[in-house]
């Protein structure tokens, strides 16, 4: 059956597993996505939601790089927010509610539609190796699948146990096994693994919630979209999601199988994630709080289950039952499904390189949640740059690399193979440095030249966004050449209580203000025909807007980044032997040897690596 060598073998169909496949398939690898369930392809494990703070900005660099997140989101979406719009323009965040079945059909569909991607339906356990080079894997019915690289995207399938109160059982996820036999292969290998934790909250009948005693939460008045493509539509209509709030009793309520816990009676063991914590864990870590916000999310357009977010646990379904019920709106509910935890194996990233590739094994590939991350959005951007690197690596081509200033996906791989993560990593803007030069606005420019080179983004895509930032660009130059007289902008000065000028002045100074906005600029008929005669679109508008305002800003983290890129083109041998270099601290010498950074940049992000280190370094590399 599969006498063929494939280029790639994917092992896995969530959210990496989808990304890495497509990614590989569409560069022109032939490649096999091997999967336990092709029932489940894409499947939202979770939430069903794409998007959020800084988890944003990576779908729309999935998007701007070629990937399918941002299409499926958009084609599956039943509500759209920007988060933060309060805030500075860094800091803004698409979101969109999904059609928790539309999705995963959205996915199954674009990836059947995929050349060069074959399917096959099986568990992974084993891998096949010759010396330090991958070769194929073994599946549970013993068929040999060969490969000139394999991307392994295991979720929290391997050796997954999950945990509801005082009862265990082996899964992956509820109602799917989980996976045997990857781990054991691969400590065999040399590698160290780890146990990571995460939970899940009931699903319930949303018949059975009394929605007016909740507040309610819409979408934008004026929904956008994921995808830069103009083939996926804004929402014309949305579903509103809902928000209610635990309290005093429904905390005593819980506290009462705090006995019964699998958290707190030692039968859970490893870590889970500090930033999605479950509600015994925050009631029990922030005592003095006497409520917690409680999201009340629709699955879907048609469905009525309701995944209630913020209610994440594993304690006793009776438990878990008795303290929903006394949520305000919750008292008839009807369960689905109790909340539960799981724990599952994962590899510590520090024994992966930039491209996602194994140090210890080549061609051997790690993507998502078995590199220490959690959510779909970090999954897939791992997915979509390790099926890039499996192809690149098959044609003894050059790595696929983001660095820090190119991309929250830069930021979000060099944090793993950088610092490692004890505890399940997510993304935040405060992650990224340059996060003024990584907007959610600009993803397409930033990425999608980079995309286009190496044959990954379409030249439909390289074209509309050469056409967008043609029209950005002009707008720009229009505003920082075009003087405004006084007379044509004091009286709209006046009516945003800004102070009035008294010469003609060019019209980006003005825009520079904090309280006026292009939008007041359009009042002025020289303005609004110029933006019309160049069909300059609100995208467009806003980008430009963004770059007038904050150019400062944008001017000094770009500086910044220039000058530590100076220390991206400074290599270490691999060879190199920190053990001998004295002058470096021993704290340095140990964390250097173990993860034998290929930069004295990346050297300097180590924890435990100080500017007297690096100086040394310097020194040595004939700095």
């Amino acid at each position: 059956m599969f006498a063929e060598v494939y280029d790639v073998v994917v092992v896995g169909g969530g959210h990496a597993g989808a990304e890495a496949a497509a990614a590989a398939a569409n560069l022109g690898s032939k490649t096999l996505l091997v999967t336990m369930n092709l029932q489940n392809i894409g499947q939202m494990s979770c939430n069903p939601a794409m998007g959020g703070i800084a988890k944003g900005q990576i779908v729309r660099e999935i998007d701007a790089l070629g990937g399918y997140s941002g299409i499926v989101s958009d084609k599956s979406a039943i509500q759209f927010k920007m988060l933060n719009r309060s805030k500075g323009p860094a800091m803004w965040s698409p979101r969109v509610q999904s059609d928790r079945m539309l999705f995963a059909s959205e996915w199954r569909l674009a990836l059947e539609q995929t050349p060069n991607l074959d399917f096959y339906q099986d568990m992974v356990v084993d891998l096949l190796m010759e010396g330090d080079r991958i070769t194929g894997v073994i599946t549970s019915l013993g068929l040999e699948i060969r490969a000139h690289a394999v991307v392994l995207t295991s979720g929290t399938f391997l050796n997954g146990l999950i945990h509801i109160g005082e009862k265990q059982f082996g899964g992956g996820r509820a109602g799917e096994s989980a996976s045997f036999g990857i781990t054991e292969r691969l400590v065999r290998a040399g590698f160290t693994s780890g146990r990571m934790k995460t939970g899940t909250p009931p699903r319930v009948d949303g018949r059975s919630l009394d929605y007016t005693r909740m507040t309610e939460q819409p979408g934008d008045a004026n929904p956008s979209t994921f995808s830069y493509l103009a083939s996926t539509k804004s929402l014309t209509s949305q579903r509103s999601c809902h928000m209610t709030y635990t309290s005093p009793n429904v905390h005593d309520l819980l506290r009462e199988g705090f006995d019964r816990s699998p958290m707190f009676n030692g039968r859970i063991k490893s870590i889970g994630p500090r930033y999605c914590p479950s509600v015994e864990d925050k009631i029990n870590r922030f005592s003095e709080k006497e409520r917690h916000q409680i999201f009340v999310e629709p699955e879907g357009w048609d469905t009525v289950e309701v995944y209630v977010n913020g209610f994440s646990t594993s304690l006793p379904e009776e438990v878990q039952y008795k303290a929903l019920k006394a949520v305000a709106g919750f008292e008839q509910v009807k369960f689905f499904r109790p909340g539960y935890a799981i724990e599952y194996d994962y590899f510590p990233p520090t024994q992966l390189k930039h491209s996602l590739e194994t140090k210890l094994v080549s061609g051997l590939f790690f993507a998502g949640q078995i590199n220490g991350t959690t959510g779909y959005e970090e999954a897939a951007s791992q997915g979509l740059m390790a099926g890039i690197n499996a192809h690149q690596h098959v044609r003894q081509s050059t790595p696929f690399v983001l660095t820090r200033d190119e991309a929250y996906i830069g930021v979000l791989i060099d944090d793993l193979i950088t610092k490692g993560t004890e505890e399940p990593y997510r993304m935040f803007t405060s992650r990224a440095e340059y996060r003024t030069l990584l907007r959610q606005d600009n993803a397409d420019t930033r990425l999608t030249p980079k995309a286009h080179a190496i044959g990954l983004a379409t030249d439909e895509r390289m074209r509309q966004m050469e056409a967008q930032a043609a029209k950005a660009s002009s707008l720009l130059s229009f505003f920082k050449k075009t003087s405004i007289r006084p007379d044509d902008i004091n009286p709209i000065l006046h009516q945003k209580d800004s102070a009035p000028v008294k010469q003609s002045l060019k019209m980006a100074k003005v825009l520079a203000r904090p309280n006026i906005t292009l939008q007041d600029f359009k009042r002025i008929p020289l303005v609004g025909e110029f933006i019309d005669k160049q069909q300059a679109d609100k995208a467009v508008q806003e980008q430009v807007e963004i770059q007038i305002k904050y150019a400062g800003y944008i001017a000094k983290e770009k500086a910044q980044a220039d000058k530590l890129t100076q220390l991206e083109h400074v290599p270490i041998p691999a060879t190199f032997d920190y053990k001998k270099v004295k002058s470096l601290s021993y704290e340095a010498r140990q964390k250097l040897t173990e993860i034998k950074p290929v930069t004295i940049a990346q050297a300097s992000r180590i924890s435990g690596v100080s500017p007297s280190d690096i100086s040394v370094l310097l020194v040595y590399m004939g700095r």
